[in-house]
Parts: C-alpha cells; sequence; structure tokens
C-alpha cells in the first residue's frame, strides 16, 4: 500500500552509474531511493497510482546522482569574508552539488582539535542547503586529537608538505607524518595530501624578483612540476610502510600519476582491501579545462596552488582520467576577497573559485571528447562519495541511497556572468565563457532546494557528523 510522502521522478535519461535509460526513481517518504524502475514499471506505477504518490516527470531532462565536491573550502568561522556555509552551499545547490565536503583549513580556528570542530559545526548548523560534511587537519603536535575527529565523523584528514598560506596551518614533515600514520592505524580513515614539497635549491627571490611577477610564467616557474614529484615519492615511501588510506588532492602535474599507479599496485599485491588498494587521487575542474598559454597577464583569478600548466600537461591528465589512473574531480573552491587577487602572481591570494560550475564545466570538456552523462556520475559522485565513506548514502542512483538528484539539461548552454554567480565574491576565471549543461532542479533526500534558478525555502541541508 502506497505511503504518503512517496514520489516517483521520471526521466527518459536516467543515469545510473551503469548507462543511460528510460526510468525512473521511486523515493519513500523519509527521502530514501525506494526502488530504481524500467520506464514499464514506472509506467505501471502511474496508472495504478491513487494519488498518494508524487510523480515528477522531467522529461527529456537527464535524471543523475548528486555531485559530491569532496573539496570545497568554506572559511567560516574566521574569514567568513572570503566564503561562508550559506553562499557556498547556495551556489553548490545551484551547480548540481548535493553534498560539499569542507577542507579544515582557512577557516579560524582551522579543524585540528574536536573544539575547533564543534565550533565550525556551530557555525554551519542551519545555514546549509545542502549537506556538508568536514575534513580534519593534521598538523605538527596534534596527532592525539586525529581518533577523537575520526569517532566524531571528520572523513578524512588534510595535511601540507609545504608552507600553506595561512599561519593557523603549519606543514608537516616526515617526523610528524609518522606521528599520525600511526594515529590513524586501524581507524578506517584516509590522509590527503597537498603535494607539494620544495626543493633543496628553490629559485631564490632574488631570481625570481628579476622576472615580471603580473605574467603568469612567473608564478609558473616559482612551482615547478618537480615539486609534487617530490611530495609523492615521500609519500610513496610511507605508502610501503602503513596501511592507512592515502590520497593526493588536486593533483595538477601528470608527471606524478605513473608513480601513484606503482604504489597502488604494491598496495593490491600485498592484499590492501581498500577501494583502489588505498591509493587515490583527484584532479580540478581547472585543471582539465584551462591552460598556462591561456592566461592572461595580471590576472590572479587563474591562481592556484599547484599552478594549472601547459596544454600538453592538460590532455596527459585526460588521459590519465579516462584510463581510471586519477579517481575523481573536484572543485578546489577556494575563495578570498577581491582585494588580494591583485594583479602581482607571486603575492595574490591562490585559490579559484568554482564550486557553483564545476558539473558543467566537467561537462562541457567530457562530452566534447564523446564521453556519455556516465562520467559525470564516475568522477563527480561515486569517487568522491567513496572517497570520503559515503558511498552507502551519497553519489549513486541506487536503492538505499539518499535521493539526492539532479534535473539536469545537457544539450543548453550558458555563459558565466557575475549576475548568476552564488558563492559570496565574484571572482572565477570563467566569466564571459559559455559553458555546456544547464542544472534545472536539485533535490536533497527527495526535497527541492534549487529550482526556477533560485534556492528553494529556508536551508534543509545536515551536518555529515557523529553526535559530538
Amino acid at each position: 500500500m502506497a505511503l504518503t510522502g512517496r514520489q516517483l521522478f521520471l526521466s527518459s535519461r536516467l543515469v545510473t552509474d551503469t548507462g543511460v535509460t528510460n526510468g525512473g526513481v521511486l523515493v519513500n517518504e523519509k527521502g530514501t531511493i525506494e526502488k530504481i524502475l524500467t520506464k514499464e514499471e514506472a509506467d505501471e506505477i502511474v496508472k495504478d497510482n491513487d494519488g498518494k504518490i508524487k510523480v515528477v516527470d522531467g522529461g527529456d531532462l537527464a535524471l543523475l546522482a548528486g555531485v559530491v565536491d569532496s573539496h570545497v573550502h568554506v572559511n567560516e568561522p574566521g574569514r567568513t569574508a572570503w566564503e561562508g556555509f550559506r553562499t557556498a552551499t547556495s551556489a553548490a545547490a545551484a551547480g548540481g552539488i548535493t553534498t560539499i565536503v569542507d577542507m579544515p583549513l582557512n577557516s579560524i580556528p582551522p579543524t585540528t582539535t574536536i573544539e575547533n570542530l564543534k565550533t565550525k559545526a556551530t557555525s554551519a548548523k542551519g545555514n546549509v542547503y545542502v549537506d556538508v560534511g568536514f575534513w580534519g587537519g593534521v598538523i605538527p603536535g596534534n596527532e592525539d586529537s586525529l581518533r577523537d575527529l575520526v569517532k566524531a565523523g571528520v572523513v578524512g584528514f588534510k595535511c601540507f608538505l609545504c608552507p600553506s598560506g595561512v599561519d593557523e596551518f603549519p606543514n608537516v614533515g616526515p617526523r610528524e607524518l609518522e606521528k599520525a600514520f600511526d594515529a590513524l592505524e586501524g581507524t578506517g580513515s584516509v590522509l590527503a595530501f597537498h603535494a607539494e614539497l620544495e626543493d633543496d635549491h628553490p629559485p631564490t627571490n632574488k631570481k625570481m624578483k628579476k622576472k615580471d611577477p603580473e605574467e603568469y610564467s612567473t608564478y609558473l616557474e616559482s612551482r615547478p612540476s618537480n615539486m609534487e614529484l617530490n611530495a609523492v615519492s615521500l609519500i610513496k615511501d610511507f605508502v610501503s610502510k602503513t596501511d592507512v588510506r592515502v590520497h593526493v588532492v588536486h593533483v595538477s602535474s601528470a608527471d606524478v600519476v605513473p608513480l601513484l599507479v606503482e604504489a597502488r599496485k604494491a598496495r593490491a599485491a600485498n592484499g590492501h582491501q581498500g577501494w583502489r588498494a588505498g591509493v587515490t587521487a583527484e584532479t580540478c575542474h581547472h585543471y582539465l579545462t584551462l591552460s598556462a598559454d591561456q592566461i592572461p597577464k595580471g590576472k590572479s583569478e587563474y591562481k592556484c596552488a599547484p599552478p594549472i600548466r601547459d596544454k600538453d600537461n592538460k590532455e596527459k591528465l585526460w588521459d590519465y582520467l579516462l584510463d581510471d589512473k586519477l579517481d575523481l574531480v573536484v572543485s578546489d573552491h577556494s575563495p578570498c576577497t577581491p582585494d588580494l587577487k591583485c594583479s602581482n602572481n607571486l603575492e595574490a591570494w591562490g585559490g579559484i573559485s568554482s564550486v557553483q560550475f564545476g558539473l558543467s564545466l566537467f561537462w562541457t570538456n567530457a562530452s566534447s571528447r564523446g564521453l556519455d552523462l556516465t562520467s559525470i556520475t564516475k568522477y563527480l559522485s561515486s569517487g568522491p562519495a567513496k572517497l570520503c565513506g559515503l558511498q552507502n548514502r551519497k553519489g549513486a542512483l541506487k536503492a538505499g541511497l539518499d535521493a539526492d538528484l539532479v534535473f539536469f539539461d545537457p544539450d543548453a548552454t550558458f555563459v558565466v556572468s557575475t549576475e548568476i554567480i552564488r558563492h559570496k565574491n565574484k571572482l572565477t576565471p570563467y566569466i564571459g565563457k559559455e559553458l555546456k549543461g544547464v542544472v534545472k532542479k536539485t533535490y536533497l533526500r527527495g526535497k527541492l532546494v534549487y529550482g526556477d534558478n533560485d534556492t528553494v525555502g529556508e536551508p534543509q541541508g545536515k551536518l555529515l557528523l557523529n553526535d559530538l
């Protein structure tokens, strides 16, 4: 017998992890997917419906699992002028993202202790339009806090191997890493790395000052791909000594991918049972979309760390992604106030704002390369959910998972303008660019949170934490 509150979502382009079909998603009154239906099964329900099941027919719009963006800097509290939970999650909902995972730094305090996590959760509560998970942070001296943070429900931990850019989140070295790995052994958690490590003889300030800091090439030279190779080599050494899952965030240099593949193969040969043998890596929309030759002089909205590299490197990243050697694609949304994006590329804040446009950026590129809609689910939803241990709740259209759904027009286009940007500061390198794929409606656990070009009602998102 039909229960009040059940819903049936219909689409002629229903996107599961196995293909695109004509069918439906049956959602129970709790907002959980009850069953994925064939067209015939859906038609039968519609025919026999006595009004107790609400039918939402998307027609030819694609019906996708909500995107999971596992790399977002919300910055609240402490740097709320840069971004905040309301604005970040509003932008996410507009972009078809139903779960974001907040990075532990750029907020004050950083998420490095239970008390700091509570402070951040208090800021977020009641202010999120989509669900929000949290990364913890590893800094020198906080190894005794890590297991408590795992119990509190953080999805994993982030650390830096070079200066992070903010004083309250210092980088770690090999000795601190040993302590962190020891603390995390057996927890099932993951340690994610900002994988850049200085050479023994980096470019001197004197040498760099002779070059024009407004030229993007000057900044690119200051962070060579060798820094990423150094870092991944160090991580690879640790992989052989621990069973803790490791993840490399925002891979910029394609040169590091073979090292990660070797580390994964070694782990697999030793019988590691984790997803991808506990060795994973992501890249970002900007590395797959932009190349160094496209970046105008003095435009630091393109600046990020590690940097956008040349066109050949971009093509290699695509090759590795499609060869299953990279696992997911995220935004690394790292906004700031306009004054920090000066024309001097050496001094400007390094971070690209794009959380609202990630799905369309990816689809613009993927469709031009002949990929179908399942690539969105694989790299933008399922992969990030698995990384964060959310695969039993998020990231796919499957029975038992949250009904986080997106009606998406994969054939429509739009131009990025400041008027449509929903994140706090309207800085992004994509202004004026035409993108393919328009989000029409976003549902969180079966409830409409974005439609008709605006968020719907008050924030309904949950914090993906255990009781603090």
